[in-house]
């Protein structure tokens, strides 16, 4: 009897160990740019100051899902007057659409192959997209005392698709998003009100 009570403690121990856990995208940490050809010449690219969401892992499986937020009113070139081009009505049309966003419906971590599937939507046209995940590895945060893990996603896609078609003439079709993430692991609030204070 007491071996079948330890098997089921072991057991039960395992499967803890083996949930999915949540990881807060770090706004502070995370980068977003897009990169377009300009006059089918040179290659700009700009980014998007302000990303939020989370990010979901099982370590075991390699498994996860993941919700991110940009802040499409945070699109920052270096230059005002093309910050305000890009969020009017030919682009991202901030003024309507604030917000783009991306939740995958699959999450497969396998090294070189790994990709997030899910649905993309910019200015309320939602379309499927698959990011290819690149240098993705998990440490400790010496600061927060916590894990910490970071990848890098990227997808092209046609921004006609999502209702920017204009000014074909200047700036590329394809554009293609990059995301450098970095999510901390969400720490649950008894274990958080009982640890130490960081120093």
């Amino acid at each position: 009897m007491k071996r079948l009570v330890a098997f089921l403690a072991l057991l039960g121990c395992t499967a803890a160990q083996a949930a999915p856990e949540t990881y807060i995208i770090d706004g502070s940490q995370t980068t977003s740019l897009f990169t377009y050809r300009y006059l089918g010449i040179s290659s700009q690219t700009h980014r998007f100051e302000r990303i939020s969401g989370k990010v979901v892992l099982d370590a075991v499986t390699g498994a996860g899902s993941a919700d991110v937020t940009i802040d499409a009113t945070s699109v920052n070139t270096g230059h005002p007057l093309l910050n305000g081009k890009i969020q009017d009505a030919d682009f991202f049309d901030t003024a309507r659409y604030p917000s783009i966003t991306f939740k995958s419906t699959r999450m497969t971590l396998d090294g070189d192959d790994s990709v997030m599937t899910g649905e993309l939507t910019i200015k309320d046209v939602t379309r499927p997209v698959t990011l290819a995940v690149t240098q993705f590895k998990c440490m400790p945060h010496v600061a927060l005392k916590e894990e910490a893990c970071g990848a890098l996603a990227s997808v092209t896609i046609r921004r006609s698709d999502f209702n920017m078609g204009k000014l074909a003439l200047l700036v590329s079709d394809e554009i293609t998003l990059n995301l450098a993430i970095r999510a901390v692991r969400q720490v649950p609030v008894l274990q958080l009100a009982s640890r130490d204070p960081i120093p």
